[in-house]
C-alpha cells in the first residue's frame, strides 16, 4: 500500500520563513521597544531633545513648542539647522537620513571635532521613531541662507526635499511670515498616529513640567509653549537656575539653607573628559515628600541611575566626615547612606560625554563612571560648605543621626521576636556589622583566595563573606537528615539562620540573618557548575528563600579592556561580562578611533585574580554590580523540578545524553 505524501503545514520552517524588517518597519511592529506607548509625549520629547541639544552646544537661545488646532505639535529652534546636502556615503540628503534611517544621527562622534560633545542622542534612533509613528511630519531647516522643506507620511517621504532661498523682511510670503528674518534653525511639525498609543492626547501637565525643566537646566535660553486652541502662551527663562527651581517645588521647610554647586573636569583631568561634571541643588526637610529630579545632558532620568548614586555617595561621605570630625555620633549608632539621603530633595544635572542609558527611552543612566564623577565634585564642595557653616552642619548631622536611630530602633523590634537559641556561627564567616535585613547580604564565594579579596573589598557594614572550599555537594538526592554531614552545607545553613525545608513546609524565617543570599563564583565553566550546585541546594532544601526573593546570583566580568586616550576621552578601563560584551566594547572603541590591537584585553581566570578594588567596582558595589534575583520564571514548581531532575539526578544519564545531543552544538567550550 502506497503511503500518502506528507502534508505541508503552516508551521514549516524554511528559508522563506525568515523575514528581514527594513527601514522603519521594526518601530511600527514593536513601538513599545522604542518609546512609551501610553501617549505621544515621548516621541515629541525626542524632537524637543534635539532642539535642546543645539542650545546645550551653544547654538540656540529659543525653543518654541506649539500645540496646533489641527492636532499637530511643532517644535521650533534657532540652532544651526539640520544639514540638507548629500551624505558622502549614502548619496541621499542628510536631512532625509536623520528622519528615515535607524542609527543615523549627528551625536555618535563625541570626540574632538564632533558636532555635539555633550548630548542625549546615543543611538541615532530618536526622531526616526517620531517619524515612523506619525501620520504626517513636516520638516523645515533654515541654514546658510537657504530653506529646505521635506514632508513624510508614516515614515515615508511624500514630498521630496525642496530648496529655496531664505526670504527676509517684506519679501517674505504670508507662509514665511512667522519665520521672517530667521537666519537659521529647524521647525518640525508632527501629527502623531493615534493607533500606536493608548491615548492620543498629550498630558499637558507633564509637557509643561518638561519644558519648564529644560529652561531651568539652560539658564538664558527661553522656552515657550503656545496653545492655538486656548490662545494661551507660556514662556520660561530662568537666571537663578536649579536653586530657584527647587525652592519653588519643595514640599516642606528646609532645615538648613539650600546647598548648591557645580563642577566640571578641566582639560588636564586624569579620569574624566573636559567638561564632564554636574550641577546640583539640594534641600533637607523634616516633612513633606522629597522632590527628586535628575537629568543627563538635559535628558530627564525619571528612574535615576548612577549619577544619582554619585550624589548620594558624595552627600553621605561629606556628612559622615563632618560628624566624625566633630565627634557627634552617639555610641552604638551606625550611620548609613539612606540616613543622610532619606530627607534630601534635589535637582541634579549631569554632563557625561558618552552616557550609557538603560533602554531606548533613556529613563535610567547606567554609566559606571558617573558615580565617581558626581561624587568627586559633590563631596569636597559639601565638606567645605559644612565647615564654613558649622551650625547648619550640626543641624544636618542631627537630622541624619535621628534617622539612623529610628532605623536601628525598628530593626531591634524585629530582633526581639526572634528565638533565644543562638547557633555558633561558622569560623570562616566574616560577618557584617548591621542587623538590618533590608540591607544585609551574604556572599557565598568560591575559593579562599577570592574570599580574601571579597573580605578586603566589601562594605563591612552590610556585606558578609562566607568562602566555600571546592565544589559543593550535589544535594538533589540527599536526604534532609543527612545534609548537615557536609560541612559546607552546615555552614551555609547556620550562617543564613534558616533550617532546610521542603516546598510544602512552613519554615521559621524569623531567624533569617541576611536579606540577600548571593552566589558569587568565577565567570568560567567551573564557576557555572558551582552556581548550579548551589541553586540546586536552595531549590531542593531552601525553596521558601527563593519564593521570598532572598536568593541572588552575582555576575562578575570575564574580561577587562584597557583603552588608551582618544579625543576628549582619557584612557579608560571597561569590564565585559562575556565574549558578546567584549566584542561590543571593542566595536565601540573602534568607532571612537581606537583599533583592537591598541586595546589591552585581560581575561580573569577566576575571582582570586581580582584585587579588592576591582571586585568592589565590578561585583560588590550596589551602584555598579550586576546581581540577578533567582525566581521560578515561566515554569511552575513541578516543571522546574522535572528539569533539575534531568540535569542533576544520578539515574538520569540517558535523559542527559539526549539533552546534550540535542543542544550540544549551541554550547561554546571554555578550555
Amino acid at each position: 500500500m502506497e503511503r500518502p505524501a506528507p502534508v505541508k503545514t503552516s508551521s514549516e520552517y524554511s528559508e522563506q520563513s525568515i523575514r528581514v524588517l527594513k527601514g522603519l518597519e521594526p518601530v511600527k511592529q514593536r513601538p513599545g521597544m522604542y518609546t512609551r506607548t501610553d501617549n505621544p509625549l515621548h516621541i515629541i520629547q525626542e524632537v524637543l531633545d534635539n532642539a535642546a541639544d543645539e542650545a546645550l552646544a551653544g547654538f540656540g537661545k529659543k525653543i518654541k513648542v506649539t500645540l496646533h488646532a489641527d492636532g499637530a505639535i511643532s517644535v521650533e529652534d534657532d540652532g544651526r539647522g539640520i544639514p540638507f546636502g548629500l551624505h558622502p556615503e549614502e548619496k541621499a540628503p542628510v536631512i532625509e537620513l536623520v528622519f528615515t534611517r535607524l542609527h543615523a544621527g549627528g551625536k555618535f562622534d563625541k570626540g574632538k571635532g564632533g558636532a555635539y560633545s555633550f548630548s542625549g542622542g546615543l543611538h541615532g534612533v530618536g526622531v526616526s521613531v517620531t517619524n515612523a509613528l506619525s501620520t504626517r511630519m513636516e520638516v523645515t531647516s533654515y541654514r546658510e541662507g537657504q530653506v529646505a522643506r521635506l514632508v513624510f507620511a508614516g515614515g515615508d517621504v511624500v514630498e521630496p526635499l525642496v530648496l529655496r532661498p531664505a526670504l527676509l523682511g517684506a519679501a517674505a510670503t504670508a507662509a514665511d511670515s512667522p519665520n521672517r528674518d530667521r537666519k537659521q534653525g529647524t521647525v518640525v511639525r508632527v501629527w502623531p498616529d493615534a493607533k500606536y498609543f493608548e491615548s492620543a492626547q498629550l498630558p499637558l501637565n507633564e509637557l509643561t513640567h518638561l519644558l519648564r525643566s529644560k529652561a531651568v537646566l539652560m539658564p538664558g535660553v527661553s522656552v515657550t509653549l503656545a496653545n492655538e486652541k486656548t490662545k494661551d502662551t507660556q514662556t520660561w527663562q530662568f537666571k537663578g537656575g536649579l536653586r530657584d527651581y527647587l525652592q519653588q517645588t519643595l514640599n516642606g521647610e528646609p532645615v538648613i539653607p539650600l546647598f548648591e554647586g557645580e563642577g566640571a573636569a578641566d582639560a588636564g583631568h586624569d579620569s574624566f573628559a573636559e567638561g564632564e561634571g554636574a550641577a546640583w541643588a539640594v534641600a533637607f526637610t523634616e516633612d513633606g515628600s522629597p522632590v527628586r529630579e535628575s537629568y543627563v545632558n538635559l535628558i530627564p532620568t525619571s528612574a535615576g541611575g548612577t549619577h544619582e548614586s554619585g550624589l548620594r555617595d558624595g552627600l553621605f561621605q561629606a556628612v559622615k566626615g563632618f560628624i566624625e570630625l566633630h565627634a557627634l555620633l552617639p555610641k552604638g549608632v551606625k550611620l548609613m547612606p539612606e540616613d543622610v539621603f532619606a530627607r534630601a530633595s534635589y535637582v541634579l544635572s549631569a554632563k557625561v560625554l558618552d552616557p550609557q542609558f538603560q533602554g531606548q527611552i533613556k529613563e535610567r543612566l547606567n554609566s559606571r563612571d558617573a558615580v565617581r564623577l558626581v561624587s568627586s565634585f559633590v563631596k569636597p564642595a559639601l565638606e567645605l560648605w559644612l565647615n564654613q557653616h558649622v551650625d547648619f552642619g550640626k543641624k544636618l548631622a542631627e537630622l541624619a543621626i535621628k534617622a539612623a536611630q529610628s532605623r536601628q530602633k525598628a530593626g531591634q523590634k524585629v530582633e526581639k521576636r526572634k528565638g533565644s537559641g543562638v547557633a555558633v556561627l561558622p569560623g570562616k564567616l566574616t560577618d557584617c556589622e548591621s542587623r538590618d535585613l533590608a540591607h544585609n547580604e551574604v556572599f557565598l564565594v568560591e575559593g579562599d583566595s577570592a574570599g580574601g579579596s571579597a573580605k578586603m573589598g566589601r562594605d563591612k557594614e552590610t556585606q558578609a563573606i562566607l568562602p566555600l572550599r571546592g565544589k559543593v555537594l550535589n544535594t538533589w538526592e540527599v536526604d534532609r537528615d543527612r545534609l548537615f554531614a557536609n560541612t559546607e552545607i552546615h555552614d551555609i545553613s547556620v550562617a543564613i539562620g534558616v533550617d532546610p525545608h521542603g516546598p510544602n513546609d512552613s519554615p521559621d524565617l524569623s531567624n533569617l540573618r541576611y536579606g540577600k543570599v548571593c552566589i558569587l563564583s568565577d565567570a568560567d565553566v567551573d564557576g557555572s557548575h558551582i552556581q548550579v550546585l548551589l541553586l540546586t541546594l536552595f531549590f531542593r532544601h531552601f525553596p521558601k528563600l527563593i519564593d521570598a526573593g532572598h536568593v541572588y546570583v552575582a555576575r562578575p566580568p570575564l574580561f577587562r579592556i584597557d583603552a588608551p586616550a582618544r579625543g576628549k576621552k582619557p584612557a579608560s578601563k571597561v569590564y565585559a561580562l562575556d565574549e558578546g560584551e567584549l566584542q561590543a566594547a571593542l566595536d565601540k572603541f573602534a568607532k571612537e578611533g581606537v583599533p583592537r590591537e591598541k586595546c589591552q584585553i585581560s581575561r580573569f581566570k577566576g575571582l582570586g585574580e581580582m584585587n579588592a578594588e576591582q571586585l568592589w567596582d565590578t561585583t560588590l558595589n550596589p551602584d555598579t554590580r550586576r546581581l540577578l534575583p533567582v525566581a521560578l520564571g515561566p515554569f511552575d514548581f513541578a516543571a522546574t523540578e522535572s528539569h533539575i531532575t534531568k540535569l542533576m539526578g544520578k539515574g538520569e544519564a540517558a535523559a542527559r545524553r539526549e539533552l546534550m545531543e540535542l543542544h550540544g552544538d549551541s554550547v561554546e567550550v571554555d578550555v
